[in-house]
């Protein structure tokens, strides 16, 4: 019941959290809207085509700005409803796995943010060549409900991989993935990056791929240092402890520690 308890609060304050990030998004609307529109601007000034944003329905305009606030409240609350998830879990963590975690956290929510950042990149690239398709004479009148549902999808999928490295550190401070691992398959990581990419932006354009493939394979690479030298340490602290001994140091090949 105790845990129930804490459960309740720890959700009831991210829940106040994640309302009042969203009636700050309610006073952002306007800008934030006029931001994403940009490359609806730009396909009018660029092609000469008529594109525009729609509202269906009478109701549309208040349904659009209620889910865009909410959009705009998790954004805004993230570091708040995250550290509720994380002082719920903490408790039951060992001194090592707590740093670990707050590692963990302090990396993964600037990463999240930057990624997201990066989609505004990306997303004047992936309207244009997903309108690129329509016929001369034709306008592309976009419903309002399902442009929000795309930006937000680009936004979130390259806010999600700019983590992923983050996670591939994690596994290996926990030792389940070693350095040498790492680089043994990076052809295969350089095509997982590359098939992520393909598949996570919605749009038939490379640069819009480049714009996440170019950083993710740089925080990869970094990640990969992080593992090199925390190899490195573990490796000196079993030495110190005579719990590890150098291959290289032995001369009898059945003596050598695997």
């Amino acid at each position: 019941m105790g845990h129930l308890v804490e459960l309740r609060n720890r959700f009831f304050i991210a829940a106040i959290a994640i309302v009042l990030g969203a009636v700050g998004g309610w006073f952002l609307y306007d800008p934030v809207l006029d931001i994403l529109q940009e490359p609806i601007r730009t396909i009018n000034d660029s092609t000469g085509r008529m594109a525009e944003i729609n509202f269906a329905g009478v109701a549309s305009p208040f349904d659009m700005k209620i889910k865009l606030s909410l959009f705009i409240g998790l954004f805004i609350s993230c570091p708040i409803w995250l550290y509720q998830v994380w002082a719920f879990v903490v408790p039951g963590l060992t001194s090592k796995e707590k740093r670990y975690s707050f590692g963990f956290l302090g990396a993964a929510v600037p990463l999240f943010l930057a990624g997201s950042a990066m989609a505004f990149f990306a997303l004047p690239n992936a309207v244009k060549a997903l309108t690129s398709f329509t016929p001369q004479g034709a306008t592309n009148i976009i419903p309002a409900q399902d442009y929000l549902t795309f930006v937000m999808i680009i936004i979130v999928v390259f806010g999600i991989a700019f983590v992923l490295p983050v996670l591939m550190v994690g596994l290996n401070m926990l030792g389940i993935l070693s350095a040498t691992q790492i680089r043994k398959s990076w052809r295969i990581i350089v095509m997982i990056v590359f098939v992520f990419a393909a598949i996570a932006t919605p749009t038939p354009d490379a640069m819009s791929m480049f714009f996440l493939v170019i950083p993710m394979i740089t925080l990869f690479c970094l990640a990969w240092g992080v593992c090199v030298l925390n190899d490195r340490r573990r490796r000196r602290k079993l030495v110190a402890q005579g719990l590890w001994v150098d291959p290289e140091e032995l001369d009898d090949p059945e003596k050598r520690n695997p």
